[in-house]
């Protein structure tokens, strides 16, 4: 039953075109841009390293925004509020299945987004290889696990899929433009990075750029705590708030 759900649900993720463009497409438009402008060489203002070294982890993090904050609830609520999950009550399928399968599916899209990345800036800029690979891929899965929790706190609240729609923006952008995700903290004013130190998304980045440079080893058990706990506090408030119906 689950495989039948899961190839079901990877085959809708994969027809949401802005899924598809934001989680696959848009990181690497990304990194061709500010590597068309800077290239990869060694800058002071990143501590002698190209821009490139230093923007790909933290483009990691848009993958996983986009599919964990935006995709996996608003396909949730959408299934709630068309009264779709109230009728699988009716048929062999349990709601359980699909929201797996939404999870796994659009877990898909971020094991390609991550994966076409990294192709693009080794092939592309001589990407540096990771200094810690396992605990690099590691820390994917448990960022990846932080946006999809605060993504199934957002199908939870939400009632409506346009209220979802809102919410999930208003969480989304912030996280993507203020965390490091996209513009690098290093070249922020002080007022966006104290903003960026009450966003989760900004711990996760912070742990991959280790991970992937070695830099920052001091504040890993920060980013760590954060990021570990915006699982189990998204998880456990979700247990307690989420309806199928």
């Amino acid at each position: 039953m689950l495989g039948s759900v899961l190839l079901f649900e990877t085959k809708r993720v994969f027809r949401n075109f802005p899924t598809v463009f934001f989680g696959l497409a848009f990181p690497i438009m990304m990194l061709m841009i500010f590597g068309g402008i800077y290239g990869n060489d060694p800058a002071d203002e990143f501590g002698g390293m190209g821009t490139i070294d230093v923007s790909v982890p933290a483009y990691v993090g848009i993958v996983l925004a986009v599919t964990g904050l935006m995709s996996f609830p608003l396909g949730m609520v959408e299934y709630r509020s068309r009264s779709f999950l109230r009728r699988l009550r009716a048929t062999p399928a349990r709601p359980t299945a699909f929201l797996t399968g939404q999870i796994l599916a659009n877990g898909v899209i971020c094991v390609i987004g991550v994966g076409l990345l990294i192709a693009t800036g080794v092939f592309v800029y001589d990407l540096s290889s990771p200094e810690h690979p396992w605990a690099f891929a590691g820390l994917v899965v448990l960022a990846a696990l932080s946006m999809f929790g605060i993504g199934l706190l957002i199908a939870s609240i939400a009632r409506s899929e346009s209220t979802a729609l809102v919410l999930a923006n208003l969480i989304y952008f912030p996280m993507i433009f203020l965390t490091g995700a996209t513009v690098p903290l290093e070249i922020m004013p002080d007022t966006m990075q104290n903003i960026a130190n009450a966003l989760p998304l900004t711990y996760a980045i912070d742990a991959l750029k280790w991970a992937w440079l070695d830099t920052g080893g001091d504040d890993m058990t920060t980013s760590l705590l954060v990021t570990g706990g915006t699982v189990v506090v998204c998880a456990a408030v979700s247990i307690k708030w989420f309806r199928w119906e």
